[in-house]
């Protein structure tokens, strides 16, 4: 007992120290603004903050806009929405250098000067990548993840790292050493997750371009809940390098960085930017694809495939508007759209992504939590994992009519040996040509779909890992897929939401209801998807949907 309690109150300390370092990285940067201020009493910040990313950068290349201005600007504002949504982890204090020497540079890079967010699990050098774990505290990587390099390069300066949620296995943003970021259009809804903290920053004006991860929705569900946009790319389209995943290893469900800003023509910049000879050079897994204006430029009207529900998790009435709408709007505008069939999404989430991700029975996962003070919001979820297989037998035969842990005990139903794992990737490759083939066959250049929304109250992603089902499959999938924020939700919608039963009208669509409450003014999104490694087509269809 006494060995106990001197190990929990050693990893008490290191929590301590941790937010100790938060604490002080807020005061730096009050510090810093103060100090700009006074010497700079003229400038405004104000309008500087109101410019779009492309103008922005225009201006800090033709020198109209020296870099500091924007720094300082961008901090002053980073540190007021920190202060009220808790987003920030660590401020990059080598930054200040970094705009110091960014006016001798001669070459200036697409981002120059630009003041980027950077999610917590990529790598910067000297900066400790925790996701939520104490045992990854006072660890700081060796060096800056390839992304982070080529944003360097670009003249981009990373000035702060952002929360997320313990493990990143998780749409929602909290973790026991830095605790819960808030959405910043309403502190009582979550921000998403797990880029949770990039979500609250970029939507809240504190970053003008920030980066994350996704494995389920990782990007898309914040920008999504905080009223921004986001693109994941394909897999391998940007580097992985130097980013740390939730689960190691797992090639089932394909995760992918991507940027997230306020616009799409930010996020066409921002893969602009990257997808140059230094991402191929820094990393030779990544394809030698630049950026193909041509694709993204052209006018030529497309022919969108569309679906309103995945017949899993019944669309919210706002979700089902958002997406008809927007498909009405797209025909006015002269585009065609095709109604998209889309068929055994359960099979999909249970089999696919939870058996894929999870196929060692979640052990590797379990491992992670050892010796940490909290499981977070898993404790369903350990249990299961631990306990023998004749329970898991016997609970997921009593379960199946209710269909009610039916989630869990997939998630962790029992060990595959390793020929059950390559059938399975042989199962998901099939799939994904079958997806391909119905795709061609109605000769579509892109996809129109619902995304989960509006945002949901605090704590409740923790009790629906399963509405991850509109997001997750374009994760097993692999293909390129964005975000962008089509409507708000209205009164006509929250009293529809009264009627709203779900597919299964179990616990978990009693749960989802009760999260969409109350949540008129919010954004609700729309997911665009292309084929792999056509983000530039993406970006064109996210473009046309934005501005309708």
């Amino acid at each position: 007992l006494l060995l106990r309690w001197r190990r929990r109150r050693g990893l008490w300390k290191k929590v301590e120290e941790a937010r100790q370092r938060q604490e002080r990285s807020l005061v730096r940067m009050e510090m810093a603004v103060r100090r700009f201020r006074e010497q700079h009493p003229s400038v405004n910040m104000v309008s500087i903050l109101s410019l779009p990313l492309p103008e922005l950068s225009k201006k800090l290349r033709d020198g109209s806009l020296p870099p500091e201005h924007v720094f300082y600007a961008y901090v002053g504002k980073a540190l007021q929405i920190a202060t009220e949504t808790n987003c920030i982890t660590e401020y990059l204090q080598e930054s200040e250098t970094q705009v110091r020497k960014a006016k001798l540079s001669e070459k200036l890079g697409l981002l120059y000067g630009v003041p980027v967010s950077i999610k917590d699990s990529i790598d910067c050098e000297g900066h400790d990548s925790t996701l939520g774990f104490i045992k990854n505290i006072n660890k700081p990587a060796a060096e800056d993840s390839v992304v982070v390099q080529v944003l360097r390069r670009q003249g981009a300066i990373p000035f702060v790292k952002t929360n997320v949620p313990q493990s990143l296995i998780s749409y929602d943003c909290k973790n026991l050493i830095f605790g819960q970021t808030f959405n910043p259009l309403l502190y009582t809804r979550s921000p998403g997750g797990s880029s949770g903290g990039e979500g609250a920053l970029v939507g809240g004006g504190g970053s003008i371009l920030g980066f994350g991860t996704d494995v389920g929705g990782s990007l898309r569900f914040p920008a999504a809940f905080c009223g921004i946009c986001a693109l994941k790319p394909t897999g391998n389209r940007l580097s992985k390098k130097g980013i740390i995943a939730g689960v190691l290893g797992q090639k089932a469900v394909v995760a992918a960085v991507g940027p997230m800003a306020k616009d799409v023509e930010s996020l066409a910049l921002c893969m602009r930017a990257l997808l140059c000879e230094d991402m191929f050079n820094l990393d030779s897994t990544v394809p030698p694809l630049p950026f193909n204006e041509e694709v993204y430029a052209s006018t030529q009207p497309l022919r969108i495939g569309y679906y309103e529900t995945d017949f899993f998790t019944m669309p919210s009435p706002a979700m089902r508007r958002a997406v008809r709408e927007t498909k009405q709007l797209l025909e006015d505008a002269g585009h065609t759209l095709v109604p998209f069939e889309i068929t055994n999404v359960d099979y999909m989430i249970f089999n696919f992504c939870v058996r894929g991700m999870f196929a060692d029975g979640g052990a590797s996962f379990l491992k992670k939590f050892k010796g940490e003070l909290e499981k977070s919001s898993m404790g369903l979820f350990f249990w299961l994992a631990k306990s023998p297989s004749w329970l898991k037998t016997l609970l997921s035969w009593i379960s199946k009519p209710f269909h009610l842990l039916m989630p869990f005990i997939g998630f962790v139903s029992f060990f595959s040996t390793v020929d059950e794992v390559w059938s399975l990737h042989h199962e998901i490759e099939e799939f994904c040509h079958q997806f391909i083939a119905q795709w061609k066959k109605l000769n579509l250049d892109v996809m129109l779909c619902p995304m989960l929304g509006p945002a949901l109250s605090i704590g409740y992603p923790g009790k629906l890992s399963v509405a991850v089902s509109y997001t997750m499959l374009y994760n097993a999938l692999d293909f390129p897929v964005g975000v962008v924020p089509v409507t708000v939700v209205t009164d006509k919608d929250e009293e529809e939401l009264k009627g709203y039963k779900g597919y299964f009208r179990d616990w978990w669509d009693r749960t989802l209801a009760k999260a969409f409450r109350g949540s008129a003014g919010l954004p609700v999104a729309v997911q665009c998807v292309a084929l792999p490694w056509q983000e530039e087509l993406c970006l064109r269809f996210m473009k046309e949907v934005e501005a309708l």
